[in-house]
């Protein structure tokens, strides 16, 4: 029997949480693979319940709690690292906010026996998730279109398992092989841009970064555009969101383009000060043609 850590980290969303556990529970269950799952859940300092009903509802859950300072990046680690303890087979990145579909597992089994079959080892497999209302894809695996402008287009999933450059971890498997040759998400990001960065760091070692075969989850993208209200605010208010991690996450963002685009990364810390200081110069020159 082979053995599966699921990692999650939650703030105050309580009902996606136990829909998120539900549907993941369902889908499970239905799996015919002999796989033993365990779930590690960090709590970052939630104060809407949601622990207690994670305790209530899936008694079998692993609830770590955060410092109340982790965000995702922070969160996901938090749990892998606990994980780790565990020495599994594979590990399962999932959000809180997205519910699987029932035939996930039938998704990540057909999509690991083409890797094996075709690369020889495991790899890392991004699934794919629509809205639940408009049926539009909302995550899933990218590549680049231009890698030196760090430009990129989202895949749609085929019948069978197709490459991509980068991923979303709503939904990622990862091979136990792959934590064995590049570890968990680096330490350099605070809440955004770490699964990009395992995928390219996955590629740049030869590991199959792979996006399974059809829709296998629903997930809203509610990322409101943050610069919609940027840049009528005030200088200080716009140094404060710039490196929020809830706001432009410009620390974990800079520690991508250094990692990865390093002769793009002057350009990105100019870019990100220039639309502190100057915010409609920005808007007008860079930010409207960004969006056309």
């Amino acid at each position: 029997m082979q053995r599966l850590a699921v990692l999650l980290t939650c703030f105050n969303r309580k009902e996606k949480t136990i829909d998120a556990l539900t549907a993941l529970r369902k889908a499970f269950g239905k799996s015919t693979r002999n796989w033993q799952m365990s779930i590690y859940l960090t709590d970052d300092g939630s104060t809407d319940g949601t622990s207690q009903a994670v305790k209530t509802n899936f008694p079998e859950v692993n609830i770590l709690k955060g410092s109340g300072e982790l965000y995702w990046a922070g969160g996901m680690r938090n749990s892998w690292n606990e994980a780790l303890k565990g020495n599994y087979d594979a590990y399962f990145l999932l959000n809180d906010d997205t519910n699987v579909s029932m035939d996930l597992f039938d998704a990540i089994e057909k999509t690991d026996e083409f890797c094996i079959s075709n690369y020889g080892k495991g790899g890392v497999y991004i699934g794919t998730t629509v809205d639940a209302e408009t049926k539009k894809i909302t995550y899933g695996g990218s590549v680049f279109v231009n890698r030196f402008l760090a430009t990129m287009k989202r895949l749609e999933p085929q019948a069978k398992p197709i490459s991509c450059h980068l991923g979303n971890a709503n939904i990622m498997w990862v091979s136990r092989n792959v934590v064995d040759t590049i570890g968990i998400l680096s330490e350099g990001y605070v809440h955004g841009m770490a699964d990009y960065d395992y995928s390219l760091m996955a590629g740049k070692k030869k590991l199959p970064v792979l996006i399974m075969p059809g829709i296998v989850g629903q997930c809203i993208n509610d990322h409101n555009d943050p610069y919609l209200r940027f840049f009528k605010l005030p200088l200080k208010e716009r140094f404060k969101m710039l490196k929020s991690p809830i706001g432009f996450d410009f620390t974990s963002q800079s520690y991508y383009m250094k990692k990865h685009f390093p002769v793009r990364f002057p350009l990105v810390v100019m870019t990100g000060y220039l639309k502190v200081l100057f915010p409609k110069v920005y808007y007008n020159l860079l930010y409207k043609n960004r969006k056309n």
